[in-house]
């Protein structure tokens, strides 16, 4: 539960009419690569929760992974949690949340698919939370309990090619930190690091992310690699899956500090990964699990144990503001957490991430806009990217 109380007078309580899943897919000339897969579009699963009394609001759910991601996930809600929410009356999205997520448990076991259906609950609790905000005339941020509307940033997803006009045009715009997929073999790991840190300068901050493309003897073997360039963190360097031990002997080894968290898929896994001293940067995906219900509290739990949150995100516009809220709900940590933006070309991130795109000096301003900032038109988004319906 968030620090909301459940009878906050800012939350008032809010009838179910219908829950939309808008699946969206903008074309791109470059396919976006990772250590397990690429992206050959970029894919949007927009959520729209409508009030009896018109009112709505939007969340957004991961999706990326496999291909067919979206529309699948969008069958989840359309089939199986729209019926369930409809006429629901709800006040604090928690409980919504809570409800659905029990009553999924079962189906979620008996089809072996805990992590789609945690997906979809996530981008419910995301436009409730972005109801509930709009309701009270208030940003996302100051809603949660949020001191300033104001964040830090980095420009993610540097391709192992290619990375050199995406990092100039970024830091043309504000960035003052990037983060470079690994994973592709020694050597091209160790050229890219080197390139990436003579195009950004030595005052500008680094991170690395392997996207779980190692074993334990391969990430020992690059840690001499890795701490010769001092980034600010190494990013899922292991299987999310693998044995606390074996983060904590790879920590162990290594200068740079360890993050993880967006595949982590339930309070208990975030609660282990704090516990474990192997992490030192916690990131939550709020589209892929938890939405603002279930993040808000792991980013607190984070903060109490003096380590870093960062929320993760790669997705389109409407998620990623969602994450920015919350990223200024909880503070970013003395100025050390950073708002995940993804720096490959995308329309519906770019078109619908407002602030979040231009940061100053490395930090933009969320401002005092109600709920998330934005309303997607989609069927304007639908011409614009070419999208049947």
């Amino acid at each position: 539960m968030t620090d909301l109380p459940a009878d906050d007078p800012r939350l008032s309580p809010v009838v179910i009419e219908r829950i939309e899943a808008h699946v969206l897919r903008a074309p791109i000339a470059t396919p976006v690569q990772t250590s397990f897969g690429v992206m050959r579009d970029r894919p949007a699963l927009f959520v729209e929760v409508i009030a009896r009394d018109g009112a709505s609001g939007w969340g957004e759910v991961w999706c990326n992974f496999p291909a067919c991601g979206a529309e699948h996930r969008a069958a989840l809600i359309r089939t199986v949690l729209a019926p369930l929410a409809a006429g629901q009356t709800v006040r604090h999205p928690a409980a919504q949340f809570d409800a659905l997520t029990q009553r999924t448990a079962v189906l979620a076991l008996q089809s072996g698919e805990p992590g789609p259906l945690a997906q979809a609950i996530a981008g419910i609790d995301l436009a409730l939370w972005d109801l509930q905000a709009r309701r009270a005339g208030l940003p996302l941020w100051r809603l949660l309990g949020g001191a300033s509307g104001e964040i830090g940033v980095y420009a993610s997803g540097l391709n192992p090619t290619g990375a050199q006009p995406i990092v100039e045009e970024r830091i043309a715009r504000g960035f003052e930190a990037f983060k470079l997929k690994l994973g592709f073999g020694r050597e091209r790991d160790t050229s890219n690091l080197a390139a990436l840190r003579e195009m950004i300068g030595g005052a500008r901050r680094l991170m690395v992310d392997a996207n779980q493309a190692w074993d334990l003897d391969a990430a020992l073997a690059m840690t001499d690699v890795i701490d010769a360039h001092a980034p600010g963190w190494l990013e899922e360097p292991l299987r999310c899956n693998r044995p606390m031990h074996e983060w904590q002997t790879l920590a162990q080894r290594l200068s740079t500090p360890l993050a993880a968290g967006e595949n982590f898929a339930d309070a208990a896994a975030f609660e282990a990964g704090i516990a474990g001293g192997a992490l030192r940067v916690i990131q939550p995906d709020a589209a892929k699990w938890g939405g603002i219900s279930g993040n808000l509290p792991v980013a607190r739990a984070v903060q109490r144990a003096g380590l870093t949150y960062c929320p993760h995100y790669l997705g389109a516009g409407v998620g990623l503001l969602a994450s920015a809220h919350l990223l200024a709900a909880a503070g970013d940590s003395a100025g050390r957490g950073m708002l995940e933006v993804d720096a490959n070309p995308n329309p519906l991130r770019e078109w619908l991430s407002g602030p979040v795109e231009r940061p100053t000096n490395g930090r933009v301003r969320l401002g005092e806009a109600p709920g998330i900032g934005i309303e997607p038109d989609v069927a304007a988004l639908r011409r614009e990217i070419g999208n049947p319906r």
